[in-house]
Protein backbone atom coordinates (compact mmCIF):
# COMPACT_ATOMS: atom_id res chain seq x y z
CA UNK A 1 0.00 0.00 0.00
CA UNK A 2 1.69 3.25 -0.90
CA UNK A 3 2.40 5.43 2.00
CA UNK A 4 1.23 9.35 2.98
CA UNK A 5 1.60 11.09 5.78
CA UNK A 6 -0.61 13.77 6.67
CA UNK A 7 -1.65 14.95 10.01
CA UNK A 8 -3.92 17.62 11.80
CA UNK A 9 -3.96 18.79 15.45
CA UNK A 10 -6.94 19.64 17.24
CA UNK A 11 -6.40 21.34 20.66
CA UNK A 12 -9.25 21.55 23.07
CA UNK A 13 -10.81 21.43 26.59
CA UNK A 14 -13.15 18.16 27.97
CA UNK A 15 -16.59 19.92 28.78
CA UNK A 16 -18.01 18.87 32.31
CA UNK A 17 -21.41 17.17 30.17
CA UNK A 18 -18.42 14.63 28.65
CA UNK A 19 -16.76 13.39 32.17
CA UNK A 20 -18.32 11.27 34.76
CA UNK A 21 -18.89 11.26 38.46
CA UNK A 22 -14.93 11.03 38.78
CA UNK A 23 -14.26 13.91 36.66
CA UNK A 24 -12.67 11.99 33.86
CA UNK A 25 -13.80 11.75 30.39
CA UNK A 26 -16.60 9.23 29.89
CA UNK A 27 -15.22 6.49 27.57
CA UNK A 28 -17.91 6.74 24.62
CA UNK A 29 -17.03 10.32 24.15
CA UNK A 30 -13.33 9.31 22.77
CA UNK A 31 -15.64 8.14 19.88
CA UNK A 32 -16.85 11.58 18.93
CA UNK A 33 -13.11 13.46 19.97
CA UNK A 34 -11.89 11.13 17.17
CA UNK A 35 -14.78 11.94 14.51
CA UNK A 36 -13.87 16.13 15.05
CA UNK A 37 -9.65 14.66 14.23
CA UNK A 38 -11.42 13.40 10.46
CA UNK A 39 -13.53 16.13 9.55
CA UNK A 40 -10.89 18.70 10.89
CA UNK A 41 -7.93 16.57 9.02
CA UNK A 42 -10.02 15.80 5.34
CA UNK A 43 -10.90 19.75 5.85
CA UNK A 44 -7.38 20.88 6.27
CA UNK A 45 -6.82 18.68 2.74
CA UNK A 46 -8.95 20.59 0.93
CA UNK A 47 -12.63 18.71 1.29
CA UNK A 48 -15.65 17.94 3.48
CA UNK A 49 -17.41 15.53 5.01
CA UNK A 50 -20.53 17.18 3.31
CA UNK A 51 -19.05 17.48 0.11
CA UNK A 52 -18.32 13.67 -0.08
CA UNK A 53 -22.13 12.93 0.56
CA UNK A 54 -23.16 15.59 -1.93
CA UNK A 55 -21.25 13.52 -4.39
CA UNK A 56 -22.77 10.24 -3.68
CA UNK A 57 -20.52 8.98 -1.17
CA UNK A 58 -20.90 7.98 2.83
CA UNK A 59 -18.24 7.03 5.03
CA UNK A 60 -19.52 4.54 7.96
CA UNK A 61 -17.48 3.10 10.44
CA UNK A 62 -16.13 -0.54 10.30
CA UNK A 63 -13.56 -0.73 12.82
CA UNK A 64 -12.69 1.01 15.84
CA UNK A 65 -9.78 0.44 18.79
CA UNK A 66 -8.82 2.80 21.61
CA UNK A 67 -6.31 1.74 24.14
CA UNK A 68 -6.46 3.73 27.32
CA UNK A 69 -3.54 5.30 28.91
CA UNK A 70 -4.92 7.86 31.38
CA UNK A 71 -8.57 9.33 31.10
CA UNK A 72 -8.29 12.50 30.15
CA UNK A 73 -10.14 15.03 32.58
CA UNK A 74 -12.76 18.04 32.93
CA UNK A 75 -11.21 21.62 31.75
CA UNK A 76 -7.65 20.19 30.55
CA UNK A 77 -6.21 21.57 27.89
CA UNK A 78 -5.50 18.10 25.12
CA UNK A 79 -4.61 18.16 21.54
CA UNK A 80 -5.99 15.34 19.00
CA UNK A 81 -3.38 14.41 16.42
CA UNK A 82 -5.14 13.12 13.97
CA UNK A 83 -3.01 11.08 10.64
CA UNK A 84 -3.48 9.04 7.45
CA UNK A 85 -0.79 6.98 6.43
CA UNK A 86 -1.94 4.91 3.84
CA UNK A 87 -3.75 6.48 0.84
CA UNK A 88 -7.18 4.98 0.50
CA UNK A 89 -8.71 2.15 -1.46
CA UNK A 90 -11.92 1.24 -0.81
CA UNK A 91 -11.40 2.23 2.67
CA UNK A 92 -9.52 5.09 4.76
CA UNK A 93 -7.25 4.47 8.37
CA UNK A 94 -7.15 7.30 10.87
CA UNK A 95 -4.79 6.95 13.83
CA UNK A 96 -5.87 9.05 16.81
CA UNK A 97 -3.59 10.28 19.31
CA UNK A 98 -4.50 11.97 22.18
CA UNK A 99 -1.69 13.97 24.59
CA UNK A 100 -2.19 16.12 27.68
CA UNK A 101 -0.51 19.50 27.65
CA UNK A 102 3.01 18.57 28.75
CA UNK A 103 2.98 15.57 25.15
CA UNK A 104 2.03 12.59 27.61
CA UNK A 105 0.21 10.08 25.89
CA UNK A 106 -3.46 9.59 27.42
CA UNK A 107 -5.72 7.54 24.70
CA UNK A 108 -4.64 6.11 21.29
CA UNK A 109 -6.72 4.54 18.40
CA UNK A 110 -7.96 3.66 14.77
CA UNK A 111 -10.78 4.22 13.44
CA UNK A 112 -11.49 2.19 9.72
CA UNK A 113 -14.40 3.78 7.37
CA UNK A 114 -15.11 2.42 4.31
CA UNK A 115 -16.22 4.50 0.88
CA UNK A 116 -19.76 3.46 0.19
CA UNK A 117 -22.53 4.68 -2.72
CA UNK A 118 -24.95 6.85 -1.20
CA UNK A 119 -27.96 5.44 -2.34
CA UNK A 120 -27.09 1.79 -2.69
CA UNK A 121 -24.99 1.54 0.51
CA UNK A 122 -22.78 -0.64 -1.63
CA UNK A 123 -18.61 -0.15 -1.20
CA UNK A 124 -16.17 1.55 -3.63
CA UNK A 125 -13.39 2.85 -4.30
CA UNK A 126 -12.10 5.98 -2.61
CA UNK A 127 -13.58 8.68 -4.90
CA UNK A 128 -11.42 10.35 -7.54
CA UNK A 129 -11.81 13.90 -5.62
CA UNK A 130 -10.37 12.43 -2.14
CA UNK A 131 -7.71 10.55 -3.97
CA UNK A 132 -6.82 13.27 -6.17
CA UNK A 133 -5.81 15.33 -2.63
CA UNK A 134 -3.66 12.51 -1.38
CA UNK A 135 -1.56 11.93 -4.62
CA UNK A 136 -0.95 15.63 -3.78
CA UNK A 137 0.68 14.87 -0.35
CA UNK A 138 2.88 11.64 -1.81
Amino acid sequence: MKQVQIKDTHTFRPRYSETDQMGVVYYGNYAAYFEVGRVELLRKLGISYAQLEANGTMLPVVHMSIDFKRGAKYDEEVSLETSVIEHPTRKISFYHTLRDATGNTLVTGKVVLVFVDKISFKPKSCPVELATLFSKWS
